[in-house]
């Protein structure tokens, strides 16, 4: 008995991973982390109210969500200032993304995104079959300008940007941001990834302009309001794009307990500002211990710092293996350019003083085994 034959595009792919999860790497170790600092949650955690609201629902887990999460979009289209018709809610900003491709692209649709950005974006545009093309970096930062002169020059239904950026933490500002925007060529969608908007200096999110169907903006709950594991995120666009979701997205894939946990989230500004404080402590104090080792910290307005090692890709992955040899968890890219870079998460103090502790000491072993 023979399958069907899988799609020429998907049987075209190799298996795709596009993190190794902390917890895999636990199991392969035989033994946990004492710090976990390389996923870019908020290890500050959520919101009290939320958390009491999650609790709350668990005893009525037995329902699903709501399929057109009304409060919650009511409620995020209430503080953007925007008709509740131009917000979707989806699985993370992750499946916003899956979705967004589903919307605008045939096999060998060209996409435009930066090397070394966000890749789960690459993995879908994979999936359904649009072609990357990828432009480096710039001093740390997007090349927003050549992303732009690329997709004119390609006709590209899509491109990406991330502001903040992520894994380096560099952002444009709002003014810069508009003016890329006004220079978008016809034809092609901005996907506009804020998801560290909320840890952004103030003037780095341009405002939102629902008139304008050539931009969506995302945004998620997983980063500042700490609830990374409920996969709520959400975009935000003219209505003619933002309706069009309803045609591909999983109407019951929103999580119902954290669908609830948002929205109580959202209601409790006082909380994500407590939130945003701890993490700009905690990127001052990463920053200190990288200095006090010898390392050039990058600016930042994310939940992590990027520091430079001071070598090469070569030598910071040995870095990075002696750090998680002394169980530390953290990350680094990988792209030609910007892995002599460790990246680490924000975290508490108790967190950090053991990044502080270990740092030294894997130093001194990467050094020795070059």
């Amino acid at each position: 008995m023979a399958r069907p034959p899988f799609t020429p595009t998907i049987a075209s792919l190799p298996k795709l991973v596009p993190f190794i999860g902390p917890e895999s790497m636990e199991r392969a170790r035989g033994r946990p982390f004492r710090a976990r600092l390389g996923a870019n949650e908020s290890i500050f955690g959520p919101s009290p109210k939320a958390v009491a609201a999650m609790r709350d629902a668990a005893s009525e887990n037995w329902m699903y969500s709501d399929p057109e999460n009304f409060e919650l979009r009511t409620a995020i289209a209430a503080f953007h200032g925007v008709p509740v018709e131009c917000v979707v809610v989806g699985e993370g900003i992750d499946g916003l993304l899956g979705l967004t491709c589903a919307l605008f692209l045939s096999p060998g649709s060209a996409v435009v995104t930066t090397g070394g950005a966000y890749p789960t974006f690459n993995f879908h545009v994979m999936a359904h079959g649009g072609t990357l093309h990828a432009v480096p970096m710039n001093d740390a930062r997007e090349d927003v300008p050549r992303l732009l002169e690329t997709a004119k020059a390609l006709s590209a239904p899509l491109m990406y940007v991330s502001n903040p950026n992520n894994p380096m933490g560099s952002w444009w500002s709002a003014s810069d941001m508009d003016g890329f925007i006004q220079e978008l060529p016809s034809g092609t969608l901005l996907i506009l990834d804020e998801a560290y908007a909320d840890t952004a200096p103030a003037g780095t999110a341009p405002r939102i302009d629902v008139a304008n169907s050539q931009v969506v903006r995302y945004r998620t709950f997983s980063k500042a309001y700490g609830l990374a594991g409920a996969r709520i995120g959400y975009a935000v666009g003219e209505r003619s794009v933002i309706e069009a979701f309803d045609k591909v997205r999983n109407h019951y894939g929103i999580n119902r307990v954290g669908q609830i946990g948002a929205l109580a989230a959202l209601r409790d500004q006082d909380y994500l500002r407590v939130a945003v404080g701890q993490i700009a402590g905690a990127r001052e104090r990463i920053s200190s211990i990288a200095k006090q080792n010898g390392l050039s910290p990058l600016p930042s307005g994310a939940n992590f710092v990027a520091i430079d090692c001071g070598g090469d890709g070569p030598f910071a992955a040995r870095l990075l293996q002696a750090l998680l040899d002394r169980d530390v968890f953290v990350r680094k890219p990988i792209v030609q350019g910007l892995d002599h870079c460790i990246r680490v998460s924000c975290g508490p103090d108790d967190d950090l003083d053991i990044f502080g502790e270990a740092l030294p000491a894997a130093l001194d072993a990467a050094w020795k085994s070059s």
